[in-house]
């Protein structure tokens, strides 16, 4: 059992809890202990395996441990299955639907006898829901939005989540006896934000029966879809659905570049291949013999010209190679066959992070914490961007409390010279697109961080031109998080990306790319628009946390989706540069 699938089942058990009205402190305590799990760098497992006392770790106390022990030991939590005998596990999907937390599913549970997703559309349509306290029309209509995105999501796992479900797998596979390379293939590879199943590649010489076995044995597999001796399908405990595909050091390359996909990838890549007199399929580049039909050559008929290596599928087709997150036929392959491959941004190009909180709102770390914390990523630069007034629930800051925060940063700023604090806050954009501060406020911040936080439901119309007058004013320097989505949770709200980019372009108004897993936002697509129209943007991480700093690399695959290169990345600027950036309007 992975740790992903641990810490997902005491989330269950603490939003049930939520749900039955516990203790809060004890729902804190088991949201602690999940916070932990997930920065874990070991397995539960393994660490259990060698005895190690789990209660060590920090916020895992002797209640958390013993239910950590008895999952992975037998698969099942006792307490988790005391509190579903009350409140049905399937509740907590609803708290998943933006606009259903804890009171309301708890009111749907005992008013209507709600227990799924299913059960709540067909009350909401009913209109038995609207007339309940605490709902009404406007209510039911969000929550019946929420669960068409619910429906449209289901089965699509996030990246990260992904990578973590994933890494037991790898591990087993990679211990499989005789096993050569063994790569990630798919929309994994690819760097898509959400992935449906994982494709892993395994070079083996001979037949791969024993490999396939040796892979379905594995102890987080929850049923076995087939195994042969080429094939093995298996889905883990989370749902999640993972093939493998035994290859032969020859085809090894070949098959990675096809099942690294996407589909339509393939198919430019094959079409180009024909006009060639060639063929390109899972076992590598063939010539086409004078007068055959292609459609009647086996898999491997016709004189091979590569397959082995990856880089050199490409090279047959007269094509420079394509990185992954390019594969999505949208120019790469003609970019490819003109020996231009493009230049994209890479980790080691971030130079800072403009977004970020600390323990002055929502953040759980302090000033100096954060401060240090990207000193150990080697940044130069870094923008503490607190939460502006308007966020009372997270502590937001009044005029008055930035001021205060400001004498915090001098005094941090003069222990660690060797990177800039920048002065800052995520400022909120109001109902009508003007700001949460006052301009003295604004003028006196190095760098002004502007987003929306509330009223997202208004039309597109009213949304853009609340976004695009928050633009104008002359002290916004970055748009946050643009279209205010958390994927597979709420989907972006209404608004008119092309005139926001386009008016990004106009104002010098750089955009971000929040690079954490539950936003990317904005998408790959709007991303490479940014770039075709010049607008400048920020990958930065909307970091809580030292922690979440480490959530940049997200952001920059994604950045590299859209094709950005170093120099269209704000953030990969010297601080001198970024200075001056800053200092653009005079």
């Amino acid at each position: 059992m992975e740790n992903l699938d641990v810490s997902r089942t005491l989330t269950e058990l603490a939003d049930l809890l939520e749900i039955q009205g516990a203790s809060p402190f004890r729902i804190r305590a088991y949201r602690n202990a999940v916070n932990t799990i997930n920065s874990l760098s070991r397995s539960l497992q393994a660490m259990l395996g060698a005895g190690e006392d789990l209660t060590e770790l920090p916020a895992v106390g002797d209640s958390v441990a013993k239910y950590i022990a008895e999952l992975i030991e037998t698969g099942r939590i006792s307490r988790l299955e005391e509190v579903s005998a009350e409140y049905p596990r399937s509740l907590v999907q609803l708290m998943r639907l933006d606009g259903v937390g804890p009171k309301k599913a708890k009111k749907l549970f005992l008013d209507l006898k709600v227990r799924t997703v299913d059960d709540l559309e067909v009350e909401l349509r009913a209109g038995r829901v609207q007339g309940l306290d605490g709902f009404g029309v406007r209510s039911a209509d969000k929550i019946l939005r929420a669960i068409a995105d619910h429906r449209k999501h289901a089965g699509r796992f996030q990246i990260h989540e992904v990578e973590k479900l994933i890494a037991g797998v790898l591990e087993h596979v990679h211990a499989a006896p005789g096993v050569g390379r063994v790569k990630i293939a798919g929309s994994l590879r690819r760097r898509k934000e959400t992935i449906g199943d994982v494709d892993i590649i395994a070079e083996f010489d001979g037949d791969g029966t024993a490999v396939v076995d040796h892979f379905v044995a594995y102890s987080g597999a929850e049923r076995i879809s087939g195994a042969g001796s080429t094939k093995g399908s298996m889905v883990l405990h989370s749902g999640l659905q993972v093939d493998l595909r035994v290859i032969p050091p020859r085809s090894f390359g070949a098959a990675l570049q096809y099942f690294s996909g996407s589909k339509e990838h393939n198919v430019a890549m094959r079409t180009h291949a024909v006009r060639q007199g060639l063929r390109v399929n899972e076992w590598g580049v063939f010539r086409v013999p004078d007068g055959a039909d292609p459609a009647s050559l086996g898999k491997e008929d016709g004189e091979r010209l590569a397959g082995d290596a990856e880089e050199g599928v490409y090279a047959a087709l007269g094509m420079a190679w394509v990185p992954p997150v390019l594969r999505e036929n949208r120019g790469e392959v003609e970019v490819a066959i003109r020996g231009e491959p493009p230049e994209l941004v890479s980790l080691e190009d971030i130079r800072g992070d403009l977004q970020m909180h600390s323990t002055w709102s929502d953040g759980k770390a302090s000033i100096e914490e954060m401060a240090r914390a990207c000193i150990a990523r080697g940044y130069e630069y870094f923008a503490l961007t607190d939460h502006s007034q308007a966020m009372a629930m997270v502590g937001g800051l009044t005029p008055e409390r930035a001021r205060e925060q400001w004498l915090e940063i001098a005094e941090v700023q003069a222990r660690l010279p060797e990177i800039l604090i920048l002065r800052s806050v995520e400022v909120d954009i109001l109902k009508d697109g003007s700001l949460d501060l006052p301009d003295d406020v604004l003028a006196e911040l190095d760098v002004v961080v502007v987003s929306v936080h509330s009223l997202m439901d208004q039309d597109r119309r009213t949304m853009t031109d609340r976004v695009i007058r928050a633009m104008r004013h002359p002290s916004v320097d970055i748009l946050a998080h643009p279209t205010g989505r958390l994927i597979n949770r709420r989907e972006p709200f209404e608004l008119d990306v092309e005139a926001m980019l386009e008016a990004a372009a106009e104002l010098s108004v750089a955009v971000e790319l929040n690079a954490n897993p539950n936003r990317l936002d904005l998408n790959d697509l709007h991303v490479h628009r940014a770039k075709e129209l010049g607008v400048p943007v920020v990958i930065s991480t909307d970091a809580h946390s030292p922690r979440g700093l480490a959530d940049m690399r997200f952001g920059v695959d994604q950045a590299r989706r859209g094709w950005l290169s170093p120099a269209d990345v704000l953030n990969t600027r010297s601080l001198a540069e970024m200075k001056m950036w800053l200092g653009r309007r005079g």
